[in-house]
């Protein structure tokens, strides 16, 4: 199995497994004042300062979730006001469009979209035409897009934004313990992100609260008052310290690994667009995540190709649209045509990935394109 999903979700790592495995052997109520609960308090404590170091903050600064789409729920309806712009993208996760097509439910005319271009990039210019004409608001845009690994140059969002007096959000749940992030350094407000996206365990996530951001308290979870009041119920310790355990994990060597990974993804591009001529790589290959690739094979539906390859984990989207009826809104945004958008794999490589794998998954990938281009002719020819 040559497994090319790290998007929609990358294997735990060692570290993060041992981290797990150990809160969930220790028993202990993190809110509990007795010894086993300070114990859990103390595990929660170091794995909020090992998730601090990885994006440059503050440990106080962090509010533990179940993910990233809690984490973009929470910060959205916290940081939207009826009557101030919430400015997004077409080609965001559904985390994110449907919490702001939910929030501005009653006032649509708040919902801003900016342009995307054919190679996946958020037209930043339209920002000029958002602001200074309407002021305050939050600007919502992710760092890195899901499908085609594009990236967004939040420094420029963050200046239009500081300059209108508008928060800025960003979904960073693809980019974390993949390329170094400071979040000082983007100047953004909040930001949400996912602990199994870097080789943490599922179910866990976090959202970073710049001290200081003029932020409505909105918590969407009320009860004990857990997280300073943010987000209620009991933590779950075994997996906040196993995405602790894969922050600092993933923190050591990220450039190094970067530059292997992306290596990696040329190799594959190469050796499939060598393999089947007339294949195209959707995006803007000199703005993007390392280990992401997007691959239009022309007349050959997606589903059928990933069908003929079981042993090649890949994805036609976004994983949180599996099954869905229509094809990818990020591909369509960008202007590739319904059957195009159906023929579209996304490969996704990760801290674990191997040229074996690759090998082994452009020879797959190969041999499936041809066998289902094969059986349409075959079944669209003469009679």
């Amino acid at each position: 199995m040559s497994y090319l999903d790290y998007n929609a979700t990358a294997p735990i790592r060692p570290e993060a497994l041992a981290a797990v495995l150990e809160g969930m052997q220790s028993v202990g109520n993190a809110s509990s004042m007795h010894q086993p609960g300070r114990q859990a308090a103390h595990r929660v404590d170091v794995a909020r300062g090992q998730l601090a170091d990885l994006l440059g903050c503050s440990p106080g600064e962090i509010i533990f979730t179940s993910g990233a789409t809690e984490a973009n729920n929470l910060a959205l309806r916290a940081a939207f006001t009826a009557g101030n712009p919430l400015v997004t993208s077409p080609v965001e996760h559904p985390a994110v469009l449907e919490t702001a097509r939910a929030v501005t439910a009653e006032s649509p005319e708040d919902l801003v979209l900016l342009p995307v271009g054919a190679d996946g990039l958020v037209d930043l210019g339209a920002l000029d035409q958002v602001f200074p004409a309407r002021r305050g608001g939050v600007v919502s845009l992710m760092a890195a897009n899901n499908e085609t690994g594009v990236l967004t140059d939040l420094r420029v969002v963050a200046k239009a934004a500081r300059e209108a007096g508008a928060l800025v959000h960003t979904d960073a749940t693809q980019i974390i313990g993949r390329l170094p992030v400071d979040v000082a350094e983007l100047d953004v407000d909040l930001l949400s992100l996912s602990a199994h996206k870097f080789g943490g365990p599922q179910g866990v996530g976090a959202l970073y609260v710049r001290r200081g951001s003029p932020l409505p308290h909105r918590p969407l979870l009320v009860g004990g008052g857990q997280e300073r009041g943010w987000r209620a119920g009991t933590l779950n310790v075994a997996g906040i310290i196993g995405m602790g355990a894969a922050a600092d994990a993933a923190r050591h060597g990220l450039g190094e690994e970067a530059e292997r990974i992306a290596a990696l993804r040329d190799r594959l591009e190469n050796l499939v667009t060598g393999a089947l001529p007339g294949c195209r790589i959707n995006g803007r290959r000199d703005q993007r995540l390392p280990g992401v690739t997007s691959i239009t094979f022309p007349g050959v539906p997606a589903d059928a190709v990933l069908a003929a390859m079981p042993d090649v984990a890949a994805s036609e989207g976004s994983a949180c649209a599996s099954g869905a009826p229509t094809p990818s809104h990020v591909l369509l945004a960008m202007g590739l045509s319904r059957e195009d958008a159906d023929s579209t794999i996304r490969f996704s490589l990760g801290y674990a990935t191997t040229n074996a794998e690759i090998e082994h998954a452009a020879h797959a990938v190969k041999r499936a394109a041809t066998q289902v281009r094969a059986a349409l002719a075959e079944a669209h020819g003469p009679r």
